[in-house]
């Protein structure tokens, strides 16, 4: 059992003040593989305070300097990426081939494109008179969830840092051990004293402590809706900056000239990525009125032969939920899909067979679903996915929009231009076309109550900057 009860701020691993402690259970025995001693509203100051200390030196370190030690932690990162694939495969459940590619592959890229932007990026332009410059925005609070770890932590900390920021990190007591490798390899490549910090503990408690803190110039927070606005609430006490990546319902839309042998398994694995735990997964299925007999045929087909089980068998494709409190509220959606009158056509609220224990739920398919139901409309956050029928083009556009919610979304279609109209009106942050993979240089983000700001390449890094106009005389 890894034990961690320590916290990292200003360079050196120190004895927080807070006392308590957080277990980390694997999600597929239920044995607890870690325990980590929370820090609380003390070491949050602490770090908060090391951290504006750091900035003044590292904002005014060149694009260039920053790079080398950036590409450093990506390289660290890369010798551990054995190591960081097993853990959130422990920890989140995560299949391992995912975990591999996801929360590993995805982690170390944020470093290493963060670092090769600064090869090009323009800090200043001049513009008539002005010297238009870009600053980094100061001291910046990460806090980040447990359902991709380190991934979700690279895609605040990198851009951050490039930007010339320094940064406090709060990652998920829930699956903090990535974090941990994180910072032993940020310490192990030299970055200077304070410039990245990291506080483990509660939300209400360092979480708050973090965002409330005057010295705090920028909040990034991924998490629920909810909570969301609880950090926009405080945030705004001492007006600062908030980037919010929040929840997703986002919609597959299955055009009647689409290969439906293709999109629709294509359409199902986007929905149960990591387990279904994934916020820009694809959770409903839009498919013609006339196909959805046939539609309901190939889902049967495709969740009904799909491998739940252990997720370090290579052979997986769901694993388990992240925790007890998961499997109940997965569960519990299921149980409500069934009462307010959805077809189940495969799955169910059960335990699969020979998997008691361990946080396992059957891969669950609804169809026939409708756009009041509590299933389309509140995310699951685990492998369910509801099929609605639509009418027509406008119908479908209509459908995918009736939600509060506009992270990803996807069109498939014989026809790329096609699909790329519909793209066009759906109310959302990113839309696959065909499932196209997803890239980690374009902007990642939603509209509505999906959150502000963007995430990911030129566009996350944009996010750490102030503009300042420098007028210079005229000759």
């Amino acid at each position: 059992m890894k034990i961690f009860d320590r916290v990292y701020i200003n360079g050196k691993w120190i004895d927080p003040h807070g006392s308590e402690y957080a277990d980390v259970t694997n999600a597929s025995t239920e044995d607890v593989i870690g325990r980590v001693r929370l820090g609380d509203e003390t070491d949050a100051h602490h770090a908060v305070c090391a951290a504006r200390a750091a900035f003044d030196h590292w904002s005014q370190t060149t694009p260039g300097q920053r790079a080398e030690w950036i590409a450093k932690i990506a390289q660290g990162l890369e010798a551990r990426a054995a190591e960081v694939a097993q853990l959130v495969s422990d920890e989140v459940g995560t299949p391992i081939g995912w975990s591999q590619f996801a929360q590993t592959g995805a982690a170390i890229g944020h470093f290493a494109v963060a670092a090769q932007l600064l090869g090009s990026f323009e800090f200043a332009e001049t513009v008539g008179n002005s010297e238009v410059l870009r600053e980094p925005i100061g001291v910046v609070a990460c806090i980040t969830p447990w359902n991709y770890p380190l991934t979700l932590i690279a895609a605040k900390v990198a851009p951050a840092l490039a930007a010339g920021c320094t940064v406090v990190l709060k990652p998920s007591e829930v699956a903090p051990l990535t974090a941990y490798l994180l910072a032993e390899v940020i310490h192990e490549a030299g970055l200077p004293a304070g410039v990245f910090n990291m506080v483990p503990g509660f939300g209400p408690v360092v979480g708050e402590a973090l965002v409330s803190h005057p010295e705090v110039d920028m909040v990034s927070f991924t998490g629920s809706t909810g909570a969301g606005r609880r950090v926009t609430e405080l945030a705004a006490q001492t007006v600062k900056r908030v980037a919010l990546e929040l929840g997703g319902k986002s919609a597959a839309i299955i055009l009647d000239d689409a290969d439906f042998a293709t999109a629709v398994p294509g359409a199902i694995n986007a929905c149960f990525l990591n387990n279904g735990q994934t916020c820009f997964a694809h959770t409903r299925m839009l498919v013609p009125k006339a196909r959805m007999e046939e539609v309901k045929k190939i889902a049967a087909q495709v969740v009904g032969g799909m491998k739940v089980g252990s997720p370090l068998n290579e052979q997986t494709q769901i694993g388990p939920v992240i925790s007890a409190l998961q499997r109940q509220r997965v569960r519990d959606y299921i149980r409500k899909g069934l009462e307010e009158g959805a077809e189940l056509v495969s799955g169910g609220p059960d335990a699969p067979a020979g998997l008691e224990r361990g946080f396992f739920v059957k891969p669950t398919v609804f169809a026939n679903v409708t756009s009041k139901m509590t299933i389309a409309r509140e995310e699951i956050f685990g492998p369910v996915l509801s099929i609605l029928a639509y009418e027509d083009e406008d119908d479908a556009v209509r459908i995918a929009n009736d939600s509060v919610y506009g992270l990803s979304g996807a069109v498939w279609s014989a026809g790329v231009e096609r699909a790329k109209r519909v793209a066009r009106r759906l109310r959302t942050g990113q839309v696959d076309i065909n499932g196209a993979p997803f890239n980690l240089l374009a902007p990642f983000g939603g509209y509505k109550q999906s959150g502000n700001g963007r995430e990911f390449g030129k566009y996350g890094l944009e996010e750490y900057l102030e503009y300042k106009a420098v007028q210079l005389p005229v000759q």
